[in-house]
């Protein structure tokens, strides 16, 4: 059967755009070639540096002819009808259609409309064409005359060529004939541009690829990849080293060359005094080369690989001379930029960072600093850090950030200031602490373990989730700007994997109430910034807060702004800290009518929920904040709860299981909730959990359809024990309550032992698993006994609160309403 070839011949296509750019160019043909009726064997696509080609096998020689029966309008219909029909099925009178019988709705006429099938290679003449005007490039280009028309072709660099044949094996194949932008379609493509620039004829895909490797091109991107491993492999062991593999480079190098030819050159040992990372960086970021090391040390060697496009004449020894002098100029600026760095000590670079900002709704990165400090010393006791420690990491976290280093090389934030902090005498805690407060950044990334670093980590991850959600910056869809998807997973994992009991509401509270002490801005909430060029009379405010809960605060250091006072207060009411007496109230309202010209004071002064009751706006503002509030808090927790579902998911857990637990109240303890998730998924896996799931859907059916005619909640009060007149609902009655006695004991102890010991044992989880196995035979005994829906009203009434106790005795465990299966 014939095969199609196309080759798009152009300028270097960006390294990055390639697989991407073939993929879509196979998806794009293949797609319209389903469309019009053309089926295939198989397809291929491949990218060069310089060609897009296409290989799509098996295709037919024509597309099959088509029978279309159209329905018209009912025999004896007006005439206009008759008419549009004969036009629109192509008939010159109604003698060319027939009559279909229809004894209920009447006979119409049918026009059977037959279609030859089109020769594929005119099919293919319309299709090419169309593919490749709207190419969907993430970037493209216009040259030459042509661009100034705005419908002149876009490509991603200048196309030169296209090549495009289809024909059987046996027979010299056709030119489909289309062309682009004066750009004729032909049976030519170049090989590589230094080493076979002449142009070549290719007949079809089978002489292509040996063709264009007889001219220096490797064709198939993964064998390109496959010689620059294995070549690089060949070096470094005949020198004695390592290669240290790098996926991600040796995709883009293999995107960049077209006939590989790995070299081995070297550098300075000088610059082996910088850190390694800042080496491979230099040399991977701007060259685009491998580094090797010592496989006995471990550290790196003077030398590295580059890949070359070309066989020189010399071998080589130019291209590696010119790579060296780079490398070497490269190097050395790194150098100057860790000593400079050096000079500087990273607490005194804290004012640089008030002078870039995060996000204009939240302040600036010395802001968040301040946040992070804050929310750091909140952890710490949980985590078991060390308080200091994890306020001076949080402190220094960022500071490298506006280093000359992590400025020319962003990807090194957080280990170029473990370098620093290390260099400066921090601790080895504070070190590690400011490398690792940015992990996990993905699944298989390492989460820390050391409790500063946890500490700081979720300081971190906590802020960025409170804060973009307060200012309605969430993810939606596939767009997620601030990787918010991404810092909840890395929650979930350091909370998981530490075995932390961290209760996520209290500290999603505590870390919105450090969002409105220190940022400006915060319009979801009406607390905008206080910030005024006039500074309030500090002595005047210092007379008003006498005696009052500020007065250490303006004894110790006068208030410059009402921001600062109102913040605090804040802060504290919210957070439950101080003593309300009255003259701290009365000092609050005071102030507030001394500093009016702040803007937004009195919102602020009202939604702390001190105000006067006689305030007409004290009862709106203040339930509104609140609401807000809650509402912010209830969202991120659902949001913790879809990205833990996606966490398990990738660990065999299943949704519903997740679901059924999360669905109870207060679920806000994930080393809990999976504790349970686990427990509930071995008790659904045995014969007693799936007869007790089967038990408890028939009741909560018979409820649900009850409860319509009744209406809900009519079976909420507790069963009568009175009016047990058979044993087995006596049986199940006491079996309910002896059971949620010792189901209560087991959650008690969960709740208080889970993450703070270890278990021989079934954990108090399973524990309260088997406890509802012992269900089981009582609701079995029940239903095959006893008639629920009983003629006299008060024993079927009574019979169905005790189901109402059973499906609540269930629920204490897990929501079984929400288990599939």
């Amino acid at each position: 059967m014939p095969d199609l070839l196309l080759e798009l011949f152009s300028e270097e296509i960006p390294a990055r755009m390639q697989a991407q750019a073939a993929e879509d160019l196979k998806r794009l043909v293949t797609g319209a070639l389903s469309e019009q009726g053309l089926s295939f064997e198989g397809a291929a696509s491949f990218a060069t540096p310089r060609r897009l080609a296409l290989h799509v096998a098996g295709l037919p020689i024509r597309q099959a002819d088509v029978r279309e029966e159209k329905k018209g309008p009912k025999v004896g219909a007006p005439e206009a009808a008759l008419q549009g029909f004969l036009k629109s099925a192509g008939l010159a009178s109604l003698d060319q259609a027939i009559v279909q019988k229809d004894a209920k709705k009447g006979d119409f006429y049918v026009a059977v409309i037959e279609r030859a099938g089109r020769p594929a290679l005119d099919v293919l003449a319309d299709i090419l064409p169309a593919v490749i005007k709207s190419f969907p490039w993430p970037k493209s280009m216009r040259w030459g005359r042509a661009s100034a028309r705005s419908d002149a072709l876009r490509w991603v660099r200048p196309l030169h060529a296209i090549l495009a044949t289809f024909g059987p094996e046996t027979e010299e194949p056709d030119v489909v004939p289309f062309s682009v932008e004066g750009i004729e379609a032909g049976q030519t493509t170049f090989g590589h541009r230094f080493l076979a620039p002449e142009p070549i004829k290719i007949r079809r895909f089978d002489d292509y690829l040996p063709a264009l490797e007889k001219a220096k091109v490797v064709l198939d991107a993964e064998r390109r990849r496959d010689i620059i491993l294995h070549d690089a492999r060949d070096l470094s062991f005949a020198q004695g080293l390592d290669l240290i593999e790098d996926k991600a480079l040796l995709e883009e190098v293999a995107g960049l060359v077209e006939w590989p030819v790995v070299l081995l050159a070297e550098f300075d040992p000088q610059f082996l005094e910088i850190p390694p990372e800042v080496i491979r960086a230099t040399i991977r970021a701007n060259q685009k080369c491998f580094v090797l090391r010592d496989p006995v040390s471990g550290r790196l060697a003077h030398k590295f690989l580059l890949v070359a496009n070309i066989e020189a004449s010399d071998g080589g020894k130019a291209i590696v001379a010119g790579n060296a002098r780079v490398v070497r100029a490269r190097l050395s600026d790194a150098k100057f930029f860790w000593e400079t760095d050096l000079q500087t000590r990273l607490e005194a670079r804290l004012p640089k960072l008030e002078t870039i900002v995060f996000h204009e709704k939240l302040g600036t990165q010395g802001e968040r600093v301040q946040r992070l400090v804050l929310n750091a010393r909140d952890l710490s006791p949980i985590v078991g850090a060390d308080q200091a420690e994890a306020a001076r990491a949080a402190e220094l976290a960022k500071t490298d950030l506006v280093s000359e280093m992590v400025g020319e090389f962003p990807e090194l934030q957080g280990l170029m200031g473990r370098y620093y902090a290390q260099k400066q005498g921090e601790s080895s805690n504070v070190a590690a602490a400011i490398e690792e407060h940015y992990k996990p950044q993905g699944p298989n990334d390492l989460v820390p373990n050391a409790p500063v670093s946890i500490a700081v980590a979720l300081a971190d991850k906590l802020d960025s989730l409170v804060g973009f959600f307060a200012i309605d910056e969430r993810p939606s869809g596939s767009k997620d700007p601030y990787a918010l998807r991404r810092a909840a997973l890395g929650v979930i994992a350091l909370i998981l994997e530490n075995k932390l009991r961290l209760p996520l509401r209290r500290q999603l509270e505590n870390v919105f109430v450090h969002l409105v002490r220190v940022s400006e801005a915060v319009p979801a909430f009406n607390l905008l910034t206080l910030r005024d060029d006039r500074d309030a009379d500090a002595g005047e405010l210092a007379r008003l807060a006498q005696g009052g809960l500020w007065a250490w605060e303006f004894a110790r250091e006068p208030a410059k702004s009402a921001h600062a006072v109102a913040s605090r207060y804040l802060e504290a009411r919210f957070a439950g800290e101080g003593e309300e007496r009255e003259e701290d109230m009365a000092s609050f309202a005071a102030l507030h009518d001394i500093v009016k010209p702040y803007e937004r004071l009195r919102e602020i002064w009202l939604a702390s929920g001190q105000a006067g009751a006689e305030d007409p706006d004290f009862i709106d503002m203040r339930q509104a904040f609140l609401a807000a509030r809650e509402d912010l808090i209830g969202q991120l927790i659902a949001f913790f709860g879809d990205r833990l579902k996606v966490y398990l998911r990738e660990r065999g857990a299943r949704y519903d299981l997740i679901d059924a637990v999360f669905a109870l109240p207060g679920q806000d303890d994930l080393l809990l909730i999976v504790a349970r998730v686990e427990a509930l998924a071995s008790f659904l896996d045995t014969e007693e959990g799936k007869n007790l799931l089967a038990g408890y859907r028939r009741a909560a059916n018979i409820l649900k359809a009850e409860e319509k005619k009744d209406g809900v909640g009519a079976f909420n009060a507790p069963a009568d024990p009175g009016l047990l007149r058979e044993g087995q609902e006596r049986a199940l009655w006491e079996r309910i309550r002896l059971m949620r006695e010792e189901a209560e004991t087991h959650l008690y102890k969960a709740e208080e032992e889970i993450g703070r010991k270890t278990f021989e044992g079934p954990t108090p989880f399973e524990k309260a698993m088997e406890n509802l196995a012992s269900l089981r035979a009582p609701v079995d005994a029940f239903f095959d006994h006893v008639t629920v829906n009983a003629s006299e009203p008060e024993l079927r009434v009574n019979r169905l609160q005790l189901l109402n106790e059973l499906r609540q005795a269930v629920h204490r465990i897990a929501d079984f309403s929400k288990i599939a299966g």
